[in-house]
C-alpha cells in the first residue's frame, strides 16, 4: 500500500551509494524509502527521485520462503538485460529503466502506481477474468520469444542454466518430486529435456503477481529467472496459474478458464521458430509438474490452503503426469471435468 501514510524507512547505505554512482542521488544525500511488497526473492523500495517515483529492486541470496532456498544474487542483472531486450521489441511491456548499479546488486526503474496500473492477480482475485488481458499476455510473450529465438548474442548473454536450475527447475520439479517419490522419474525427465532446450529468451516468472494491467496493456515484471532455452516454460508457467486460480475464486472459474484458452492461442499465434504443436507439447507435459509443484514444491500458492482443494490438484497432476497429453487443451480439460466447470 502506498500513499501518505504508507511507513518509510531509510535506504541502507549500500543501495545509496549506488543510488550516488548513478547519478540519481547526491553524494551524503539520505532518502526515506518504503519498501514494497516483491515476492520472495527481492528487497524493493519505492522512492521519490528527480525523474519521478521510482522502484528499487536488489536481489536476495536467501529467499524468503520456509524451504532453505538460495540464489545467486547476480540474477539481479540479468532482469535487468532482460527488459531491455524484451523493452527493444515490445516498448510498453515493461516498465522505464533509470538505471542499474552491479556494485550494490540493484536497478531503478520507473515507479508504476497501483492505481493506473492494478496487479492482475488482484484483478483475478476479485473475479475479473478479462479475456482481452491473458490475450494480450500471450501475445506479447509470443512476440519475445519469437524475436529472440535463433540469437546467437541472446543466448551468449542469458547463458544462465545453473540460476534457472536454481531457482526455477529443482524448488519447481525436482523438489515435487521428493514429495512424490512414485512420480519423480516423470519430474526429472521434464527438467532434463526442460533444461537441453535451448529455443528463445524465457522471462521465469509469467505470474499474474508480477504483470500489472496499465492503459498500454501488461507490463511484465520481475525477471530474475531470465534464460535462454525452452520458451514453452514461460508458456506453461503462466497458464499454471488459470487453472490455480479456478480454486482461489471458484465462482469465476469458468472465466480463468476462458482466459487459458485465450491466452494459449494468441501466444501460439506467434510461434514461428518451431513446430507449434511440438511446442503446445512440451508445455502441456511441463504443465501437471508446474501445478503439482505450486502445492508440494519449495514455492507453494500461499492461497490455496484447504486439503481438499490441494488433493484435486494432486490427483489431476499426478495423473497428467503418469499419463501424459499432448496438447494444452487436454491439461485443460482434464482440470475442466475435475472441477465441474
Amino acid at each position: 500500500m502506498t500513499g501518505a501514510n504508507a511507513k518509510t524507512e531509510p535506504l541502507p547505505a549500500e543501495v545509496m551509494a549506488g543510488l550516488v554512482r548513478l547519478g540519481l542521488a547526491a553524494p551524503g544525500e539520505v532518502l526515506a524509502a518504503e519498501p514494497l511488497p516483491g515476492g520472495v526473492a527481492s528487497d524493493i523500495w519505492k522512492v521519490d527521485l528527480a525523474p519521478g517515483a521510482a522502484c528499487i529492486k536488489r536481489a536476495l541470496a536467501k529467499l524468503k520462503v520456509a524451504a532453505d532456498w538460495r540464489a545467486p544474487v547476480q540474477r539481479n542483472a540479468y532482469e535487468y538485460a532482460w527488459m531491455e531486450v524484451a523493452g527493444s521489441i515490445v516498448a510498453e511491456a515493461v516498465p522505464e529503466l533509470l538505471g542499474e548499479d552491479g556494485e550494490a546488486g540493484l536497478f531503478v526503474m520507473r515507479y508504476l502506481d497501483p492505481r493506473t496500473h492494478p496487479l492482475w492477480k488482484e484483478q483475478l482475485r476479485a473475479g475479473l477474468a478479462k479475456t482481452e488481458t491473458a490475450t494480450a499476455v500471450g501475445e506479447r510473450l509470443g512476440r519475445i520469444h519469437a524475436a529472440t529465438a535463433g540469437d546467437d548474442a541472446v543466448a551468449r548473454r542469458f547463458a544462465t542454466d545453473g540460476i534457472f536450475f536454481d531457482i526455477r527447475l529443482e524448488p519447481y520439479l525436482l523438489a515435487t518430486g521428493r514429495a512424490h517419490p512414485d512420480r519423480a522419474v516423470a519430474l526429472e525427465a521434464l527438467v532434463t529435456v526442460t533444461a537441453a532446450m535451448k529455443r528463445a529468451l524465457v522471462q521465469g516468472d509469467i505470474s499474474p503477481k508480477n504483470i500489472v494491467v496499465g492503459p498500454r496493456g501488461p507490463v511484465f515484471l520481475d525477471a530474475e529467472c531470465a534464460w535462454y532455452g525452452d520458451p514453452a516454460f514461460d508458456l506453461a508457467f503462466c497458464l499454471n496459474h488459470m487453472l490455480l486460480k479456478c480454486l482461489w475464486t471458484p465462482a469465476a472459474a469458468k472465466g480463468f478458464l476462458g482466459c487459458f484458452d485465450a491466452l494459449a492461442a494468441a501466444y501460439l499465434a506467434q510461434v514461428n521458430w518451431e513446430d507449434r504443436a511440438g511446442l503446445d507439447e512440451r508445455t502441456a507435459r511441463l504443465l501437471p509438474g508446474l501445478f503439482l509443484g505450486r502445492i508440494d514444491g519449495k514455492s507453494p500458492v500461499e492461497y490455496l490452503t484447504e486439503e481438499a482443494d490441494k488433493d484435486k490438484v494432486r490427483k489431476v497432476a499426478r495423473a497428467l503426469l503418469a499419463e501424459p497429453v499432448a496438447t494444452t487443451a487436454a491439461v485443460r480439460a482434464a482440470w475442466a471435468e475435475e472441477i465441474g466447470a
